[in-house]
């Protein structure tokens, strides 16, 4: 999470240096810089997370594969809790807080989703949410390196999420950190392995196909919770 948080910030100061030319895509003004950017991010992927990941997903037992989504997960859920209570959900913080305690216990620190098994039901919560039902707007597109598809919005909700997350404040060791969040986007890379697969077949432009998925699914997951997003979802920038 300090990974994405010092990314978040760098970012945000080259974007200060730079002047992007005018695009079509009003969501999209800093579409120079971004293109960039997630060349670079996929050079990255195609040399090195991808390989990685699929030693990772050989190597690793399924059982234990699970097993460590699960733990990671089980993690995140500190910051669905409070970010439920934040955007004044109170009953969802406290079903939350209930699956994190009996994947914390029962399931051994998180590694076994017992929750799951309970069918209690899992929920995906984040400050960038947060901060949209407190009204502020998703902002403008950005590719963030490292990180990928995020918006202006997003970067303060990376901030809030690495505010949440334990891991941050793994002792003083940036090391300890560090190797944890190597391990969690390993994992999660590993995990995602058949979907860019299937991305890399069906995107004839891989930039288009990547913000257009962005902004479809963050404006869905803002909408099921009561709140319309106030930006476009097509690239005419007709606004819905």
């Amino acid at each position: 999470m300090r990974t994405e948080t010092f990314c978040a910030v760098g970012a945000l100061a080259l974007l200060s240096a730079c002047a992007s030319t005018p695009t079509t895509d009003p969501r999209d003004p800093y579409e120079n810089y971004n293109r960039k950017v997630q060349s670079f991010n996929d050079g990255l992927d195609d040399y090195v997370m991808k390989p990685v990941a699929e030693g990772y997903k050989w190597l690793m037992p399924d059982f234990a594969d699970q097993g460590i989504s699960n733990f990671f997960s089980n993690i995140g859920e500190i910051g669905v809790i409070a970010n439920d209570a934040l955007q004044g959900n109170f009953s969802q913080s406290g079903e939350d807080g209930a699956r994190f305690l009996i994947n914390t216990t029962a399931g051994l620190g998180g590694f076994i989703d017992v929750g799951a098994m309970l069918d209690l039901p899992k929920h995906d919560e984040s400050f960038d949410k947060t901060l949209a039902v407190w009204g502020m707007d998703t902002g403008s597109y950005l590719v963030l390196p490292l990180v990928g598809p995020s918006s202006t919005r997003g970067l303060g909700g990376i901030a809030g999420d690495a505010a949440f997350n334990p891991t941050t404040y793994l002792g003083a060791s940036f090391a300890v950190s560090g190797l944890s969040g190597a391990v969690r986007a390993i994992d999660k890379r590993a995990d995602n392995l058949e979907k860019g697969k299937i991305i890399d077949e069906a995107a004839i432009d891989r930039y288009e196909f990547f913000k257009n998925a962005y902004f479809s699914r963050k404006s869905y997951a803002v909408e099921i919770g009561g709140v319309q997003e106030t930006v476009p979802l097509e690239l005419n920038g007709s606004s819905e």
